[in-house]
């Protein structure tokens, strides 16, 4: 006997509880940062390598784009922090039920939001 179940294919119609989607932006933040993971290390040995190597780094670094690409990987970073700070919690049986899930979802977006507009703010 087969039934025919609907199957919704469009995935803008679903709606995500909170802590789902902290969770899910958890795992891409982590996904960039492990990407960026060369670049990163690219810019500290040519940091490294000489005086004049260095300056160009940091003349590079002054130039407004690239502050705004060193912030994006700070908040990539601060929010990866946030919420694996939540999962540890989580992990020790801290914010498991709905609504202590929920608040500690909200507080990471929180918490999030305002580290990445000081890291900003410090940038500039």
């Amino acid at each position: 006997m087969k039934q025919r179940r609907p199957i919704n294919l469009n995935l803008f119609t679903i709606h995500f509880p909170l802590p789902a989607i902290v969770s899910i932006l958890h795992r891409i933040s982590g996904v960039i940062l492990f990407l960026l993971i060369p670049f990163i290390l690219w810019g500290l040995d040519l940091s490294l390598a000489s005086q004049q190597d260095f300056d160009s780094v940091h003349q590079f670094f002054l130039q407004p784009l690239t502050k705004i690409l060193i912030w994006c990987i700070l908040a990539a970073f601060i929010y990866h922090f946030v919420a694996g700070i939540r999962h540890l919690f989580m992990d020790m049986g801290v914010g498991e039920n709905l609504k202590s899930g929920r608040m500690g979802a909200v507080f990471v977006l929180l918490i999030s939001i305002i580290l990445i507009i000081l890291a900003g703010v410090w940038l500039w």
